[in-house]
């Protein structure tokens, strides 16, 4: 497989940090607040199912709006599954997609990262890009 100097493999993560579909929602909020980061693809067996992002954890917690809340926050977690917060069935870019197509993709939709899938298999997670890889690499055009 010959990569393009465009290809998404040049600019997206390639060491991704993802959980597990039977992870737990406080092991999801550990890895994005340990890491600093937004999105999180979701693995079963290996395989991509979804994605679950720092807004899908906010929206189910409490502390930001009142002190004294992360009991409540700890308690909602352990009430719902990864896969009942996650988006299932993500869409995804190949790594030999141009970066054009995501930026085209990113600019249509709301979407902030998409999971990078190897080009012969569909759900085989090998990165991630976000908006934000996308505008630096067009500020190297400028």
């Amino acid at each position: 497989m010959v990569m393009k100097k465009d290809d998404v493999s040049r600019i997206m993560t390639s060491h991704v940090f993802s959980v597990n579909i039977d992870d737990s929602l406080k092991e999801v909020r550990s890895l994005l607040n340990k890491h600093k980061i937004r999105h999180v693809p979701v693995v079963k067996d290996k395989s991509l199912v979804g994605i679950i992002s720092r807004t899908d954890i906010n929206r189910l917690t409490f502390s930001g709006m009142y002190d004294d809340q992360e009991d409540a926050d700890d308690a909602v977690f352990e009430m719902l599954s990864i896969s009942q917060v996650m988006t299932h069935k993500p869409k995804v870019v190949k790594q030999s997609d141009a970066i054009k197509k995501v930026a085209e993709v990113f600019a249509s939709s709301e979407f902030h990262a998409l999971p990078v899938v190897a080009d012969d298999n569909k759900t085989e997670l090998v990165g991630i890009i976000t908006t934000t890889d996308v505008i630096k690499y067009m500020l190297t055009l400028l």
